[in-house]
């Protein structure tokens, strides 16, 4: 017997929710990219600073979910940041076992920097998109990140 899906009740990949919204994630992401190119940065590496900064030092487990990259992704990530003197990975005052990611100086000034430019994409999206229909859509994602359907299975 032939095992071969039935090709009219397979989904049309135009329909894919993954597919689109990964699309996107790449077309804006590449977008913010070329305005953080003149600061040196790209923007994972502008979240993970933004971040370390708003909530303060932070173990990369905690980093990781806060930013729901994977843990291997996050890593990566940060190995620039570090070389770079951006972040520093240190004993928590805590609990000297456990290491956290902190925003160095460096780090603080070069988010000073690249917030100006977080600004003009913001400003340029909007303008393209929609203020109101950016507003939603983020909203929209919002939900999308803290919805359950990944565990229901």
């Amino acid at each position: 017997m032939n095992a071969s899906p039935n090709l009219q009740a397979s989904p049309n990949l135009l329909e894919c929710n993954c597919l689109a919204i990964r699309q996107a994630a790449r077309h804006v992401s590449q977008f913010y990219d070329q305005l953080f190119a003149p600061v040196g940065l790209r923007a994972t590496q502008f979240a993970i600073l933004y971040r370390l900064r708003r909530d303060g030092p932070m173990t990369i487990n905690a980093l990781a979910a806060a930013l729901v990259m994977d843990r291997t992704t996050l890593g990566r990530n940060i190995l620039p940041l570090q070389r770079d003197g951006l972040i520093e990975i240190a004993a928590s005052p805590a609990d000297r076992r456990r290491r956290e990611l902190r925003l160095s100086a460096a780090g603080a000034d070069k988010l000073r920097r690249a917030n100006e430019r977080w600004a003009i994409a913001q400003t340029r999206f909007d303008a393209v998109f929609g203020s109101e229909r950016a507003a939603q859509l983020r909203d929209l994602l919002r939900e999308v990140v803290a919805s359950e359907f990944a565990a229901a299975e």
